[in-house]
C-alpha cells in the first residue's frame, strides 16, 4: 500500500483503468473498479461505485495493473465528487492506525468520512444584504441597528444578523417588506471565521514564557516533535499553549486541538475567544448533522483554521495540519470503547508523525507513558512548577474514616460537615466529589437479599431516584422501581445500599438547608451549553455547594471555590486494574485542584479508610514524584505499560458454552514463543454485556515485539462461528 500512495496515475488497461476503491465499510480491504481511459482520479479522489445494488462513496486507495478479478466482470465507477481529495497524510494514517489496532482499513475510513451528507453539493441558505434601490422608510433603533451591521455591504444570513445586531427576526422581516433589504442565496458554509493571533492575551508569567517560547520554537520549525506541557493545576497551561496556537495560525497553518469532554469545551471556549476574538469550531457528537455537515466540509476545504473536539476529531481531513494539542492528555476517555479500539493520546502522535509537525500533551497529572517517554528521551519535558498570579496550591488533608465513623446512611463525616458550615458562614463555595451516578449502585432486599441485576448485563441496576427508575449504565436498560421485590415478593423491603451523587444531595439538602445546591454529572450535564448554564450560576455565587463526578474534577476555574470535599477517596482503588492507583491519583489530584485558584487559600478533605495508601501519602505531601517512582518500579518490574505490551483478546456471542469454547480454542493455538505470554480464558469482569457472554484473554509481551503480525498469523489460524465476535483491544485501558 505504501508503494502505490506514490502512484499518481492509473493503469490503462483494454482502454479503461483499473483503480483500487476504499470504502467507509468493515470490509477486508479494497475493491477494483475501472474508469475510461481519458478519466484522470488521483489518489484520494472521493467517489462514488456501485456496490451490489446500491452506490456507496469511497476513496480512490491505488492503482494496479491486474487483479485477482477479470477486467470484463468489474464495475465503472459512477463518477468523481466535487470535494478536494483526500490528503496523503491523511490516507497514510487510515493505513497507520488499521494495521496497529488490526481493524478493517474501511472501518478506520468510516472515521474520516462520518459525515456522509457533507460530500453532497453545499446547500444554499436565505441571506440579506442592503438593497440596491433606495425607498423612504421609517428609521427606529432597531432598523438602526440592522442596517449599520450590514454597512460593509457583505451579506449575512438571517440567524447571524439577528444574533449580532440583538434585534428580533421581525426587523429584518420588517426592512424586507419595506425594500430597505434584499434577499440573497448564500452556501451554507460560505464563512468560518478566523482567529486573530495578535489579538492581547494575558501577560504570562516567567515560567509560562520560558514554556510557550519553547512550543512556538516548535512550530517555527515545522518539523516533528512532541511535547509534554507538564503543569500544577492552576499553573496556566492552557495560555501557554495559545501561544503555540497563534503562532501556527501567523504562519497560515492548522491547528487542531483535543480534550476529553464535551462539558469542557465550555469554559475552555471562552478562554479561547478572550485570546483570539472568535470561537474556534467545535467538533464532538453533541453537533448536530448541520453543523458537522458545514464544519467537515470546510476542513476538507482548507476554510477551517482551528478544531476544538473530541477523540473522533483526530480523523479530520485536514490539509495543512500545523500543530495538535492533546489536553488532559491522561484522561481515559480519549480511549475509543467500540468499533476501532484506538487511544486518540497515542494517535495523535502518529498522525503529527505523518503531518511533520509538533504535537503538545497537556496535563496536570501525566499518564505514566508519557513521563516515560521524557524520560526515554523521546519528548520533550515543559514543566510550570506554580500556580498562576502567585495563587497558592490547597492544602490536602486526610479524614480517617476508622475514626471519624459515619452517621447510619449518611456519608459525609463530621470534620468535613464543619468545614463546609464555615464556608457557607463566609460565603465561599465549597465542592463535594462522589465518582457515582445516581442515588445508590445498589437496591438489595432485606427480606431475602436478592439484588436488583441487569437482564442484559452482569451489573446491578442504579437506582436514579429523580427519575424513579432503575439504570443500567452499560446497556441503557432502565425499569420502574418495583414496589415489591421481584424474588421474594415482600413489600417495602427494597434498600438502597451505598451513595450517589443524588443521595449525597440528599444529606446536603437535609444538613444545610438554606444553602443553594448545584448538581453536575452526566445525566443532568448533556452539552457544552448546559454545562455553561452551571458554570455561570457558580461564577455568580448562585451556588453555595456543588456536588460532581469526574465533569467537576478538571478543566474548570471557579475563583471563590475554597473547599474541596472527596466523599469517597478510595472509590477507584477497587478491583484489579493496573492502573488503579495512578488513575485514582489522576482524579483525586485534578478535583484537589479546583480549590483555591485565586486569592483565598483552598483547602481538601479526603474521606478514605486507607490514609496509609500511597496515593493518600502522595497527595497529602504534595510528592508526585516519590509516587510516579514507586509506580514505575512496579510496572517495570512486572513488565507492564509502559515497559510492556498487552493486547486483550474479547470474545463474545449469545451462546456461553460457544464462547467459552472458542476462547479455550484461541488459547490452544497460541504461539509457542517465549516472549509471549497469554493469561486466560477466563469470563470477562463483565461476564455478560448487552445480552452478550464475554471471554478475555490477555496477551503480554515485550516492548520489542510487533506483536501485531503475531496475532494476524495467530487469529487466522482459528475459524470463528459469524455468532461469535472477536474484538482485539491493542493497549487496552479498561480491563472489564
Amino acid at each position: 500500500m505504501a508503494n502505490a500512495l506514490t502512484i499518481s496515475t492509473a493503469v490503462k488497461i483494454s482502454g479503461m483503468q483499473r483503480i483500487q476503491v476504499l470504502m467507509p465499510l468493515p470490509l477486508a480491504g479494497t475493491y477494483d473498479y475501472k474508469i475510461p481511459a481519458n478519466a484522470n482520479y488521483p489518489l484520494g479522489t472521493f467517489v462514488y461505485v456501485p456496490l451490489g445494488n446500491r452506490l456507496v462513496a469511497g476513496v480512490v486507495w491505488g492503482h494496479k495493473n491486474e487483479g485477482e478479478i477479470d477486467e470484463k466482470r468489474l464495475k465503472i465507477v459512477n463518477g468523481a465528487v466535487d470535494v478536494p481529495a483526500m490528503p496523503e497524510s491523511v490516507r497514510r494514517f487510515v493505513d497507520w492506525v488499521a494495521d496497529y489496532t488490526l481493524s478493517p482499513p474501511g472501518a478506520v475510513l468510516r472515521m474520516v468520512m462520518s459525515v456522509p451528507k457533507a460530500l453532497d453539493p453545499p446547500r444554499s441558505i436565505v441571506g440579506v444584504s442592503l438593497s440596491s434601490q433606495s425607498t423612504d422608510f421609517r428609521i427606529t433603533s432597531s432598523r438602526k441597528k440592522v442596517l449599520d451591521f450590514l454597512a460593509d455591504g457583505c451579506p449575512r444570513a438571517l440567524k447571524e444578523i439577528s444574533k449580532e445586531a440583538g434585534v428580533s427576526d421581525g426587523v429584518i422581516k420588517g426592512l424586507l417588506n419595506v425594500g430597505a433589504l434584499e434577499k440573497i442565496a448564500l452556501p451554507i458554509n460560505a464563512y468560518f471565521p478566523s482567529p486573530n493571533p495578535n489579538h492581547a492575551g494575558p501577560t504570562l508569567s516567567l515560567f509560562q514564557k520560558t514554556a510557550a517560547k519553547k512550543l512556538i520554537c516548535g512550530v517555527q520549525d515545522k518539523k516533528f516533535s512532541v511535547s509534554l506541557l507538564d503543569g500544577v493545576t492552576g499553573s496556566g497551561k492552557t495560555e501557554v499553549y495559545f501561544e503555540a496556537v497563534a503562532e501556527t495560525l501567523r504562519l497560515g497553518r492548522q491547528v487542531l486541538v483535543l480534550i476529553p469532554e464535551i462539558a469542557l469545551s465550555a469554559q475552555w471556549l471562552e478562554r479561547f475567544q478572550f485570546r483570539f476574538g472568535v470561537r474556534p469550531i467545535e467538533w464532538h457528537s453533541d453537533l448536530g448533522q448541520a453543523d458537522r455537515r458545514n464544519s467537515w466540509r470546510g476542513i476538507s476545504e482548507s476554510k477551517v483554521d482551528v478544531v476544538v473536539g473530541a477523540r473522533s476529531a483526530l480523523f479530520l481531513p485536514f490539509d495543512r495540519l500545523g500543530l495538535i494539542i492533546v489536553d488532559e492528555e491522561h484522561d481515559g476517555s480519549f480511549k475509543q470503547s467500540d468499533g476501532v479500539l484506538y487511544n486518540a493520546r497515542d494517535m495523535s502522535v502518529v498522525r503529527g508523525k505523518l503531518e511533520d509537525c509538533p504535537v503538545v500533551l497537556a496535563s496536570a497529572t501525566p499518564s505514566l507513558e508519557s513521563i516515560t517517554n521524557v524520560r526515554r528521551g523521546m519528548y520533550k519535558h515543559l514543566v510550570l512548577p506554580k500556580r498562576y498570579a502567585g495563587a497558592s496550591l490547597p492544602k490536602i488533608e486526610i479524614v480517617d474514616l476508622r475514626r471519624h465513623s459515619l452517621p447510619r446512611n449518611n456519608w459525609l463525616s463530621q470534620p468535613l460537615r464543619d468545614a463546609v458550615r464555615d464556608n457557607i458562614r463566609v460565603k465561599q463555595q465549597s465542592l463535594l466529589f462522589l465518582n457515582r451516578r445516581g442515588y445508590a449502585p445498589l437496591s438489595i432486599c432485606r427480606a431475602c437479599g436478592y439484588r436488583l441485576n441487569c437482564p442484559n448485563c452482569s451489573a446491578w441496576l442504579v437506582e436514579h431516584r429523580f427519575l424513579g427508575r432503575l439504570e443500567c449504565h452499560h446497556c441503557g436498560f432502565g425499569m420502574r422501581k418495583p414496589n415489591s421485590c421481584p424474588d421474594c415478593g415482600t413489600e417495602g423491603a427494597l434498600a438502597a445500599c451505598g451513595p450517589g451523587v443524588e443521595r449525597l444531595l440528599e444529606e446536603v439538602h437535609g444538613l444545610f438547608p438554606d444553602a443553594r445546591v448545584g448538581l453536575m454529572t452526566s445525566d443532568t450535564v448533556h452539552g457544552p451549553d448546559s454545562a455553561a448554564k452551571i458554570f455561570e450560576k457558580v461564577h455568580k455565587h448562585e451556588i453555595d455547594i456543588l456536588i460532581g463526578t469526574q465533569l467537576v474534577a478538571k478543566g474548570h476555574h471557579f475563583p471563590l471555590l475554597t473547599l474541596v470535599g472527596v466523599v469517597d477517596a478510595d472509590l477507584g482503588l477497587n478491583g484489579a486494574d493496573l492502573r488503579a492507583a495512578e488513575r485514582t491519583y489522576q482524579v483525586l489530584h485534578q478535583v484537589s485542584g479546583r480549590a483555591g485558584r485565586a486569592e483565598q487559600p483552598g483547602r481538601v478533605f479526603l474521606q478514605t479508610y486507607q490514609p496509609e495508601h500511597p496515593v493518600m501519602l502522595a497527595l497529602v505531601k504534595g510528592d508526585r514524584d516519590s509516587f510516579i517512582a514507586e509506580e514505575i518500579a512496579l510496572r517495570k518490574e512486572g513488565v507492564w505499560p509502559p515497559f510492556g505490551r498487552l493486547v486483550a483478546l474479547i470474545l463474545s456471542g449469545s451462546k456461553a458454552n460457544q464462547v467459552h469454547a472458542i476462547a479455550k480454542k484461541i488459547a490452544r493455538a497460541a504461539p509457542n514463543d517465549p516472549a509471549i505470554r497469554v493469561l486466560g480464558p477466563a469470563p470477562a469482569p463483565l461476564a455478560k454485556l448487552r445480552g452478550k457472554h464475554r471471554w478475555r484473554l490477555l496477551v503480554k509481551t515485550t516492548r520489542s515485539v510487533r506483536v501485531q503480525y503475531i496475532l494476524i498469523s495467530w487469529l487466522s489460524a482459528v475459524k470463528i462461528p459469524k455468532n461469535v465476535r472477536l474484538y482485539v483491544d491493542v493497549d487496552p485501558q479498561s480491563f472489564l
